[in-house]
């Protein structure tokens, strides 16, 4: 291989990782399965918990109006 076409494909390799670095993905951030499981219970036990306020709270809006 002659001294050029070596000297090239180096800074073509180099020019072409840096680009690749620079590249952002649209592709979402991989999450475990257990990781979701997680994330799956703690919303359900936030829905819960937000639900038992709000009926705690209309409880105690009938009862200091009576």
């Amino acid at each position: 291989m002659n001294r050029k076409k070596k000297v090239n494909q180096i800074l073509k390799s180099r020019a072409k990782k840096k680009s690749a670095k620079l590249k952002t993905s649209n592709k979402p951030k991989y999450i475990s399965k257990a990781d979701r499981e997680k994330m799956a219970l703690e919303a359900e036990q936030g829905l819960n918990a937000d639900t038992t306020d709000a009926v705690s709270v209309s409880v105690e809006e009938v009862e200091n109006k009576a």
